[in-house]
């Protein structure tokens, strides 16, 4: 058997080119795949007209139609038509379908969740038992961000699956009910003081006045002086409750101080 290595050699420097050009093709598409997504999202953001789910989610399908279309030029580029690559992909397509269910049942749990929009982007939601803000939603990924700033990523079969809960839908108010025992020779005073306060506080529900009074006396030992419960109520946002009844108590504990 002889072999021609003229023949051999213009072979290897012709599939070594191909082969330098399909990395440079691939690194041009990666590039130009990104800055596609950039542009489209900067666009769309623009006009202040369509909705940031779908502007990320529209980003996140030019990419990867970019890409597509890069990955067929390089199969092109090496002789592999892609009549053929149909064909075959054809022939194996119980393999692929298995081998992708997931992926696929990603990308058609992404539509119908942008189609459906659930939620939206900064919404308070629980979901798949995780919790946090919706910050994007790409093709194949739903992203939250935790209450301390941790980073969530859940296939979006697995968000569509699931029950959704989002707390920013109809945004209602939670209740600040706080009691503690003041003198009464203090009461009135710590409660003007404690009433200003809350209505100088944004975080209060300015439909719902917050009150301060009186409920029971917890002592009286000493007539001249009994001991009061005095308790604050006032309507807050879910997420801000916890601070807001802190804050009152911390107020008061300093005033009760310094009385």
């Amino acid at each position: 058997m002889t072999i021609n290595f003229d023949t051999l050699k213009a072979s290897l420097v012709l599939y070594g080119l191909n082969a330098i050009y399909a990395i440079l093709l691939l690194a041009v598409g990666w590039y130009l795949s990104g800055a596609m997504q950039r542009f489209v999202t900067r666009l769309l953001s623009v006009t202040h007209r369509v909705d940031p789910l779908v502007t990320l989610f529209v980003g996140s399908l030019v990419r990867y139609g970019v890409l597509a279309v890069v990955g067929i030029a390089v199969l092109q580029l090496f002789g592999i038509q892609t009549a053929s690559l149909v064909a075959v992909l054809g022939a194996t397509s119980l393999a692929i379908g298995l081998a992708l269910q997931g992926t696929l049942s990603n990308l058609a749990a992404g539509v119908m969740l942008l189609l459906f929009r659930p939620f939206r982007i900064g919404d308070d939601v629980e979901v798949a038992g995780k919790a946090g803000k919706v910050k994007s939603l790409s093709l194949f990924m739903t992203e939250l961000v935790a209450a301390d700033n941790t980073q969530i990523l859940l296939p979006n079969g697995q968000v569509w699956g699931a029950a959704i809960v989002n707390h920013s839908v109809y945004p209602g108010t939670g209740e600040v009910k706080v009691a503690f025992p003041v003198p009464a020779g203090a009461a009135n005073a710590l409660a003007d003081r404690i009433l200003k306060e809350l209505r100088n506080d944004s975080r209060i529900d300015g439909q719902a006045q917050p009150t301060v009074s009186v409920t029971k006396v917890l002592d009286v030992g000493n007539p001249a002086a009994p001991i009061l419960e005095l308790t604050v109520s006032a309507k807050a946002k879910p997420s801000e409750a916890g601070a807001v009844r802190q804050c009152v108590l911390d107020h008061a504990s300093a005033l009760l101080a310094a009385a």
